[in-house]
């Protein structure tokens, strides 16, 4: 009896806010009111019924409420329409979750389940259908290729213009590494790359206390820095030996360039990189892109070129980003080249918001656009800047940013 009041109670409670309420302005606001008094989602179609049946109740002992009944009347009716359209929604919905769970459950072209001892396996590209072996997921392909192709471009989509994560952080400063390569040094002593502000800063100190020898030091693990061709490339190698993607990374640029006293050899590198890429590292992934759209050490391919540059997007290098969204503008859709120039601006790609500002210039994007893009690159440049790599870039003539 008491559990009941108070469900009637709740009712009333709901019929006397819904009397103030004109407008109905969005889905969300019903929701989050139903949601304040617990009210189960599945008694939706049931609200409007139960406000007519407790009003029904009153009129028995109060039948002075008529005249407030006749003077929400109108009002009533329309929120029942909107009970009874979110109930049917929600139903919909509900049951085409529970179909879809038990397609899930079943092969999509024999129909057998994995309650008959079958491991089903998902289709790699949509994730949304399983097999239970190659020879089905063959014979389906027909039926499944559109709907497969929709739902693998909308995936990979999704991932494509997620915001990456940021550079990692200066291990000495703590603040984010800038993305341009002057602002940031690798060490292969220690496998750590540090700011070029905290490099000039523990030399300058060694310099003005007249250390002589720390000048020329890691500022992390205070190795003195190689001094001959063959030490870099020992360094180089015995950091290979650990996984170290950038050590990998960093002798396959070498070998592209000839640096070291090493042969050029486009192979070998693009040998390396792959190895790197392997391992995650954006800017290998990125270099492969490169060699694949100039045509060093492979065939000149601008699909695999395009295909190497969303991967090192993904990964969070910037530059693949700017180059991406340059394909897309040259083939006319502005709309990804304006996502592309957006998070690439943010991870402080200064190329992309010149060519955003370009593109505003010519009527192509927004002021809208080119203000998130502005926005976003100017957060950049406050996560990076500091005194100490002011004063270096100053000093070496070396600007990060």
């Amino acid at each position: 009896m008491i559990g009941s009041s108070v469900q009637v109670f709740k009712i009333f409670v709901v019929w006397h806010r819904l009397s103030y309420i004109r407008i109905v302005k969005d889905e969300v606001e019903i929701t989050q009111l139903i949601a304040n008094f617990s009210l189960s989602r599945c008694t939706y179609n049931c609200y409007y019924i139960c406000i007519v049946l407790s009003t029904v109740q009153v009129l028995v002992y109060h039948k002075s409420i008529v005249i407030i009944v006749l003077d929400n009347i109108l009002l009533l009716l329309p929120w029942a329409i909107v009970w009874w359209t979110l109930a049917i929604r929600y139903s919909t919905q509900d049951m085409s979750n529970t179909s879809e769970t038990e397609n899930t459950m079943l092969c999509a072209n024999c129909g057998k389940g994995e309650e008959d001892s079958i491991n089903l396996k998902a289709c790699m590209a949509c994730k949304l259908v399983k097999y239970c072996s190659r020879d089905c997921q063959i014979a389906h392909r027909p039926q499944h290729k559109r709907e497969c192709k929709k739902r693998a471009a909308e995936l990979h989509d999704k991932k494509l213009f997620e915001q990456p994560p940021p550079l990692e952080d200066c291990p000495i400063c703590m603040l984010r590494l800038p993305l341009l390569g002057m602002g940031r040094t690798y060490m292969a002593c220690c496998g750590k790359t540090m700011c070029a502000g905290c490099i000039h800063a523990v030399q300058s100190r060694a310099v003005l206390a007249g250390r002589v020898k720390e000048d020329n030091i890691c500022p992390f693990c205070r190795t003195p820095n190689p001094k001959s061709n063959e030490e870099i490339i020992e360094r180089f190698e015995k950091r290979m030996d650990m996984n170290d993607a950038r050590a990998i990374f960093n002798l396959g640029g070498s070998y592209s360039k000839g640096l070291y006293g090493l042969p050029q050899n486009y192979a070998k590198a693009l040998g390396l990189w792959r190895r790197a890429a392997e391992l995650g590292y954006a800017n290998a992934i990125y270099n492969i892109g490169l060699a694949y759209r100039n045509g060093c050490g492979v065939e000149k391919d601008k699909k695999m070129a395009i295909y190497y540059y969303e991967l090192a997007a993904i990964g969070g290098y910037a530059c693949a980003r700017t180059n991406l969204g340059v394909i897309e503008w040259e083939a006319g859709n502005y709309d990804r080249t304006i996502k592309h120039y957006i998070l690439a601006a943010r991870e402080g790609e200064s190329n992309s918001l010149k060519n955003m500002k370009s593109m505003y210039m010519g009527g192509q994007a927004s002021k809208d656009d080119y203000a998130k893009a502005l926005r976003g690159y100017q957060s950049y440049l406050d996560e990076i800047k500091s005194d100490q790599r002011e004063e270096a870039a100053v000093v070496h003539g070396k600007r990060y940013y």
